[in-house]
């Protein structure tokens, strides 16, 4: 018996990357998966990867509200339910303070606090008492780096709004957490490192520099946290941040 046998989830930006790794350990665990993607041929090469009868892929943005209905409604009409929530769609670029645009500051709100909002808030007419809510954060909310000053305080709120659902819900024993990874090689993580690889390659070395494990994270090192973020295992759990990043934010 896995871990999620017979749960249902939904993972928003499950098309690569900390996502498709979580989908890929939580079919292994017994979970029926919903991944969401803004990228068709993306979503197909992830359902192909998981190669399981138990995914279903939604091509939807995350940081629209009437794509987040619809994916709630297909997941209502196929299912019924949802067990698990994991609003893991984010990213962000750099800014330095004095180069901030509003198109900047929008496009990262938009996706990671009102995506993380409202996808949230539209799944709970379907999510069962006694589910998880998996928040993906980052360690900018409590370190500050230069020049994402913008992403930094988006990944603050939304660590916020675990601590307030927490409470908003536990009537219905619904846990609410952040799972922050730190550096992780994912297609994301290159693309905002510049595009190339040698680019890349000097943001691996940085990293390495003041990491203390001496190395970046792997995405199913982030997922398999994750999957004891939406099981029983941490029943007794709620409200916390989980830093997955090799140690850099807590030594």
């Amino acid at each position: 018996m896995g871990k999620l046998d017979g749960k249902i989830a939904l993972i928003t930006g499950g098309s690569d990357g900390i996502g498709l790794a979580t989908a890929i350990q939580f079919v292994i665990e017994g979970a029926y998966v919903f991944i969401t993607g803004r990228r068709q041929e993306a979503l197909d090469a992830a359902v192909e990867k998981i190669g399981s009868k138990n995914v279903t892929a939604i091509q939807a943005d995350s940081s629209k509200l009437d794509q987040i209905d619809n994916v709630i409604n297909i997941i209502e009409k196929q299912k019924g339910k949802l067990d698990i929530v994991f609003a893991n769609a984010g990213g962000g670029t750099a800014s330095p303070l004095d180069a901030i645009t509003e198109e900047h500051y929008n496009l990262i709100f938009d996706l990671n606090v009102k995506g993380v909002l409202f996808t949230v808030q539209k799944a709970l007419r379907i999510l069962s008492n006694g589910g998880s809510i998996i928040i993906n954060g980052s360690g900018h909310s409590i370190k500050g780096f230069p020049a994402f000053s913008v992403y930094a305080a988006s990944k603050a709120a939304v660590r916020s709004f675990a601590r307030c659902w927490s409470v908003d819900l536990k009537d219905r024993k619904i846990r609410v957490n952040v799972l922050s990874p730190g550096v992780t090689e994912t297609p994301l993580a290159k693309k905002v490192a510049g595009d190339s690889e040698e680019a890349w390659q000097a943001t691996v070395k940085m990293f390495t520099d003041i990491i203390p494990m001496g190395r970046i994270a792997q995405p199913d090192e982030i997922a398999k946290p994750a999957v004891f973020l939406a099981s029983d295992d941490s029943s007794y759990i709620t409200g916390i941040e989980l830093f997955v990043d090799g140690g850099v934010t807590q030594i």
